[in-house]
């Protein structure tokens, strides 16, 4: 018989988050214990309801997901932790995992999916996407000659990944305007004029 499991759920988005709910709830070993609708009202959420597990958007206001599960695994270690995001990209799932995150779920999974990770992060296990790298390190050879930055690469592959410069800030944690001075800087040292320019490039290299 599955134990019972206590769950907080934190997410900006009300419908989102009621739909989370719902679905959880037609499951009769789980407890969903509370909504937050941001970082700081989840850390309160959890102090007071000590819950086995909080799921949380990556993409949270006032604290995001992954400030919040640091500060999880340093003050509640007992607590698991889930992340939920919009985006598959590699460089977000292994920051989650940097951070202490225990799980990295994508908005769009099923149910199944879902409950399965629940049960296998709430057993003790880490439940992350298995997702190929082989990508990034293509554009990192394929761009030494021209000495990008490492930040530069890490842009450079989110743009091939048809991100936009918000997405990229958001993702990234940076400042749009530090993002536009990053692809400027990419530009000139590509000797590329426009955006168009840059996808043609990158179409040319085979990425």
């Amino acid at each position: 018989m599955q134990p019972p499991v206590n769950i907080i759920l934190a997410d900006d988005h009300t419908l989102f988050a009621d739909g989370i709910r719902s679905l959880l709830e037609q499951t009769p070993y789980i407890t969903v214990q509370g909504i937050a609708s941001n970082g700081q009202v989840l850390i309160e959420m959890l102090q007071r309801h000590q819950p086995d597990l909080a799921i949380l958007d990556i993409s949270m206001p006032v604290l995001n997901g992954l400030e919040v599960t640091k500060i999880i695994r340093k003050d509640m270690p007992h607590i698991r932790t889930i992340i939920l995001s919009s985006y598959s990209d590699p460089h977000l799932i292994s920051l989650s995992r940097s951070y202490g995150a225990d799980g990295y779920l994508m908005k769009t999974c099923n149910q199944y999916d879902l409950l399965q990770t629940i049960t296998r992060v709430v057993r003790g296990e880490s439940c992350f996407p298995q997702l190929p790298r082989i990508q990034e390190a293509e554009i990192d050879h394929s761009f030494r000659e021209f000495n990008l930055t490492r930040r530069e690469l890490e842009i450079l592959h989110l743009i091939n990944q048809q991100f936009t410069n918000q997405q990229i800030a958001t993702h990234l944690y940076l400042s749009i305007y530090t993002v536009e001075t990053h692809r400027k800087n990419i530009m000139q040292k590509l000797q590329l004029k426009s955006p168009a320019a840059l996808t043609r490039f990158l179409l040319e290299k085979g990425l």
